[in-house]
């Protein structure tokens, strides 16, 4: 098993944060919070926090959607000087407070890391991180993604990428509107899947990705219907931290191949690429009908692996998931999109995939994916 952070979990717990710098013996630090939370004040709130604590902070909130490499050149900026990072909200920003914390202790461009071109520096600066998403589990992985200069997903990875401190607050979740609280939650849940029954999966790692998947679908309806109730809140928050200590050790499968290929056409959420990739193969999948995907469908408290496929759309439908590419998809059709999925970028997930992924298989997913873009 790779090593898990600490995680401390509860109700604003991350009101906690400035004495756990401290305990670190941070003295700068830099914020890096999604621009909505640092106009909500939560980005003062932490400031003074630390600053009680006699550690001087800035904040990097110049960024939107899915990290680029210009956001990460600026906020290596913001960071000169500082020995700790805190990241605060989804995994954009976690991503980047992950890879900032590498590049300042180096003074490495990001992508001299990328596609784990060379080692990680073994002293990164100190990292906290407070997810308000529950979907991507970067807080316990030690992979970041970004978008490189050409706009394709690549990917940082290293055991020095993990994080010293992972506050889970379930309190800071609850604003998350329906859409993203379905949509991370199922990027959540296909880490736990895919973790639990690809070709690298094992007993440890199941360990947590059963349980991510017990928590998950008994909380996320209620968790997209009532946003004030904590206590789903919090189940979808813990059951994503464990599915991303499940997706550390064993990676994911052909629905992130398909995901990561999306986005190297346009723009597109990852969580709801990822679910529409998944509904689009798990049919084909459980049809392998291994031991793995009849514990994992066990955990998700169906019978057996070939009612998983019903489950899942029963479970998106509750939670009111429209399938649908965003109109950016309408100038692409099945061709680009199986070119992505064949880039070499992309051709772990698709090797870790329990089925041979054949270039008909792969056709026909890009096929029946491209076929919800509103252009088709």
């Amino acid at each position: 098993m790779s090593f898990i952070p600490e995680i401390r979990f509860g109700e604003n717990i991350h009101q906690t944060l400035g004495l756990a710098a401290r305990t670190l013996g941070a003295q700068r630090a830099i914020i890096v919070i999604d621009v909505f939370l640092a106009q909500s004040g939560l980005s003062k709130s932490i400031t003074n926090a630390l600053e009680q604590e006699g550690i001087r902070a800035r904040i990097f909130s110049e960024f939107t959607g899915e990290p680029k490499l210009a956001h990460l050149h600026a906020a290596l900026e913001t960071a000169a000087g500082c020995d700790l990072v805190v990241g605060i909200g989804g995994g954009s920003a976690l991503d980047i407070a992950k890879i900032v914390a590498c590049c300042a202790a180096s003074g490495e461009d990001p992508m001299h890391y990328a596609l784990a071109a060379n080692p990680l520096p073994k002293s990164p600066l100190k990292k906290i991180l407070v997810p308000t998403t529950a979907g991507t589990g970067s807080e316990t992985s030690a992979t970041s993604i970004f978008s490189g200069p050409e706009g394709k997903k690549l990917w940082i990875w290293g055991a020095e990428n993990k994080v010293d401190l992972v506050l889970l607050d379930p309190s800071l979740t609850v604003t998350l509107p329906a859409n993203l609280t379905a949509w991370c939650g199922l990027d959540a849940f296909v880490h736990a899947f895919e973790a639990a029954t690809n070709r690298n999966t094992h007993s440890g790692a199941q360990f947590y990705a059963h349980e991510a998947l017990r928590l998950i679908t008994g909380a996320l309806e209620t968790a997209v219907k009532e946003p004030g109730n904590l206590e789903a809140r919090g189940r979808v928050l813990l059951g994503s931290c464990y599915a991303g200590i499940a997706i550390d050790n064993c990676g994911t499968a052909i629905a992130h191949n398909i995901s990561h290929a999306l986005a190297g056409l346009a723009p597109v959420h990852h969580g709801l690429a990822t679910a529409l990739g998944f509904e689009s193969t798990i049919g084909w999948l459980v049809e392998a009908d291994t031991a793995d995907l009849a514990r994992a469908a066990r955990a998700c408290g169906v019978d057996e692996a070939a009612d998983l496929p019903a489950f899942l759309s029963d479970l998106m439908d509750r939670c009111g998931v429209v399938r649908a590419l965003p109109g950016a998809f309408d100038g692409f059709n099945a061709d680009d999109l199986a070119r992505e999925m064949r880039a070499p970028e992309n051709q772990p997930m698709r090797r870790s995939t329990i089925r041979d992924v054949t270039d008909a298989d792969v056709d026909r997913f890009a096929a029946k994916i491209m076929a919800l873009a509103k252009g088709q």
